[in-house]
């Protein structure tokens, strides 16, 4: 470390960025649904963390915590605007949760990505509420210091959140139950077995492909049984053969990673309630998949 004429309390500035740390992506990245703006955020965090009058703060975590949620909270709001021109549908970028599975939360909430995704539709500081809550188990009194409102109005943008997935989302099912369904659907999906797949598919499931205008990707989220289970069966034979799957985890969930001649092309990944498949979400842009088996390969 440069540390120059005072190298304890750099180091020290350090030591505490660095225990926060965990905590201070994981807020970024729910708030934001991306792995690069959230480490953005994070380093200017800590540029600011080395520029602060640090003898003047009482509690580092909380300084670091408020400074990158209002940092994420800006960035997002410049997000939404950038993801109007986004070429086809868009999902969050995918992580690896083995190493963190709750991503430096107190509990997993706020992170698979048909979450990520639906919380996309609240603007950034309902988001926000909500992921300090849910997540972070953030006392209501300090979410509104954070976002600089009364607590009445935090506890009542936590509840919008709660409406909101509750409303686009019905109970999940078990993991087990989970992994079961997803081998059964990649089976179907590969040999392009209708019959199963209209088995398993619920009434109203979508399928997004993210290929960030990429060839292949559909440019539109596909609606309904039959039509998603037609679309799969109709882009099994063009799609699957020569590729090799691999199990793996996303978002604190299994999920598939598809590659063809050694280069990842998809991330497969469902959210499935008691109806069956509700998502079917595939990962297909190469900015986004590139980073993710990055971080399975550390």
């Amino acid at each position: 470390m440069h540390a120059g004429s005072q190298p304890d309390t750099l180091d020290r500035a350090t030591e505490d960025f660095l225990g926060a740390r965990p905590q201070l992506f994981g807020i970024a990245y729910r708030v934001l649904g991306s792995v690069a703006e959230a480490e953005d955020v994070v380093q200017d965090t800590w540029v600011r963390w080395q520029n602060t009058d640090r003898t003047k703060v009482k509690e580092p975590a909380a300084f670091l915590t408020t400074v990158v949620t209002r940092l994420a909270i800006n960035l997002a709001q410049s997000a939404r605007v950038r993801r109007e021109s986004y070429v086809g549908p868009w999902l969050p970028d995918p992580v690896d949760t083995t190493e963190d599975p709750q991503l430096g939360a107190e509990r997993a909430e706020a992170l698979e990505l048909a979450v990520l995704m639906l919380l996309e539709k609240l603007n950034p500081v309902e988001r926000t509420a909500y992921v300090l809550r849910e997540a972070f188990d953030y006392p209501y009194g300090r979410i509104a210091e954070i976002l600089e409102t009364t607590e009445a109005n935090a506890r009542q943008l936590v509840s919008r959140g709660r409406k909101h997935l509750a409303a686009e989302r019905t109970a999940r099912v078990a993991p087990t139950a989970h992994r079961r369904l997803l081998k059964v659907f990649l089976s179907a999906a590969r040999t392009g077995d209708l019959s199963v797949l209209e088995d398993i598919l619920a009434a109203d499931v979508v399928s997004y492909s993210d290929g960030g205008g990429i060839r292949g990707a559909s440019k539109i989220p596909v609606v309904g049984r039959d039509h998603v289970a037609r679309y799969l069966a109709a882009f099994a034979p063009r799609f699957w053969p020569g590729t090799e799957v691999r199990w793996v985890e996303a978002n604190g969930l299994p999920a598939v990673l598809v590659s063809s001649g050694g280069e990842a092309v998809s991330l497969l990944s469902l959210d499935v309630s008691e109806e069956g498949v509700d998502r079917v979400m595939w990962v297909m842009n190469p900015a986004k998949l590139a980073p993710y088996v990055d971080s399975l390969r550390d």
